[in-house]
């Protein structure tokens, strides 16, 4: 089984950035216990803060993987072409969020993703990541 993480803007300063909304954790360690945690999954991780690499990515991986899990950021609210990128391959999507978006500022209500995937996870932490993770399980 493989899986792809792929994360968007600004989730390079997991650990670093807004601890009291996104913890003090970085991806990176999260990332590799998730690795330890599940040995017989594939698992792949890859963040830009640029949108076209993040399409990149979803095409890349999104006719080869069994399951992506995307945190598209700030982008979320923004990006039609992530919205279309999704729509375009065959491999399904579940999008996760670190926080609720629901609770936070108007503007984060509005996803351009969410219609496109299979599901969404928000405001569970990083463990909407592994329970994203055990969908495709």
């Amino acid at each position: 089984m493989k899986i792809a993480i792929i994360n968007g803007p600004n989730l390079n300063l997991l650990g670093v950035r807004e601890p009291e909304l996104y913890g003090h954790q970085t991806f990176e360690q999260f990332f590799e216990a998730l690795v330890q945690k599940y040995p017989g999954v594939e698992l792949s991780y890859f963040q830009s803060n640029l949108e076209g690499a993040l399409i990149d990515e979803i095409q890349r991986v999104g006719f080869s993987h069994n399951g992506i899990l995307l945190n598209p950021g700030g982008y979320t609210h923004t990006s039609v072409a992530i919205g279309d990128a999704i729509a375009s391959i065959r491999t399904p999507v579940i999008e996760v969020h670190i926080s609720n978006v629901h609770a936070r500022e108007d503007f984060r209500k509005i996803s351009h993703v969410s219609a496109k995937a299979k599901g969404t996870i928000s405001g569970l932490g990083l463990r909407g990541y592994e329970l994203a993770l055990s969908y495709f399980l």
